[in-house]
């Protein structure tokens, strides 16, 4: 019902591939190559416990060689989440809010742009459904450097990004998403309750706040909570938990001689990969970086292989 009120207003999604709406710190549109390589074939039930651009989720949804039969995906922030459910839900609706705010933006001079982006921000605790979405997306595109990033309180707290022509509403990508998402679990939890349920056939990835390489490159501020060491720990605690029981995983994190260490010991697979990171304060921050996918590859390979897995890595 919802493709079809959308197709009544013109928008046309065919040949549209499902991609992030979002712009996301640490989103991975940059190495979804290496991801989706590294990903089984074959796949139960996918969960993300760290969701933010879902970059990985619609790659692989898009891919008829790679997409699993049922999806579990979760973010600790709620807002977040509520977005993803009204993408899921009520794309018509989320559409036409973002009509109204776009005509807002483009109508209105510099001053009148920013009274519009604070005014919009400033609504955190009296909006609700499709205006908690239709906020956060038009934040996310008009923020500065599109980085999403809250205070103790849970309260965003960006500065005006003062763009030109910032493209406040994608009709045609809000769809694709929306047609990807049908059917998907969304929750909002600890990451070890997001996927505590999973099992032998299933893929879960993991793309945590990163642990920082020195203390000026700490940013894991997503959420009112802090990620820091002992979170890590409890991840790795976690991973272990999850591969005891045959359950595939890949990890994305910093390549920290702390993070790298912990999981080189316990006996996982890790590479090294550059990424290029397009959220940063300074222009010369925005270059290659490294980072690290760890994984049960064995796992992995016989999932690929349809063949039993057999507990191969000791658990520590």
């Amino acid at each position: 019902m919802a493709a079809v009120a959308l197709e009544r207003r013109g928008i046309d999604t065919a040949g549209v591939t499902a991609r992030p709406f979002l712009k996301w710190a640490g989103g991975k549109s940059q190495l979804l190559p290496e991801l989706v390589r590294r990903s089984p074939r074959r796949i139960e039930t996918y969960y993300e416990p760290f969701l933010g651009g879902a970059a990985l989720f619609f790659a692989l949804s898009s891919d008829p060689e790679r997409a699993p039969r049922r999806a579990v995906l979760n973010d600790l922030n709620g807002q977040l989440m509520t977005t993803y459910g009204v993408v899921r839900d009520e794309p018509e609706a989320l559409v036409a809010a973002l009509e109204r705010l776009q005509e807002q933006y483009a109508c209105a001079d510099d001053a009148g742009r920013a009274a519009l982006y604070y005014r919009i921000r400033d609504e955190h605790r009296r909006a609700a459904g499709v205006e908690i979405a239709a906020r956060v997306i038009f934040l996310n595109k008009t923020c500065f450097n599109g980085l999403f990033r809250v205070n103790r309180r849970g309260e965003f707290n960006v500065p005006f990004g003062r763009y030109k022509s910032p493209r406040i509403l994608d009709r045609e990508g809000l769809l694709a998403a929306s047609q990807a998402l049908r059917g998907v679990e969304l929750r909002s939890a600890d990451f070890e309750g997001a996927c505590a349920d999973a099992g032998s056939g299933d893929f879960v990835y993991f793309d945590p706040p990163f642990h920082p390489l020195s203390a000026t490159s700490n940013f894991t501020a997503y959420t009112e909570r802090d990620f820091g060491r002992a979170e890590q720990i409890r991840l790795k605690r976690c991973i272990d938990g999850l591969t005891s029981r045959g359950v595939a995983v890949m990890l994305s994190n910093s390549p920290h001689p702390w993070i790298r260490g912990g999981y080189e010991f316990a006996g996982y697979d890790i590479d090294e990969v550059q990424a290029r990171r397009a959220i940063n304060s300074r222009g010369d921050g925005r270059g290659p970086i490294g980072e690290i996918l760890v994984s049960n590859q064995p796992l992995i390979l016989a999932l690929e292989n349809e063949v039993e897995p057999e507990p191969v890595l000791q658990v520590r």
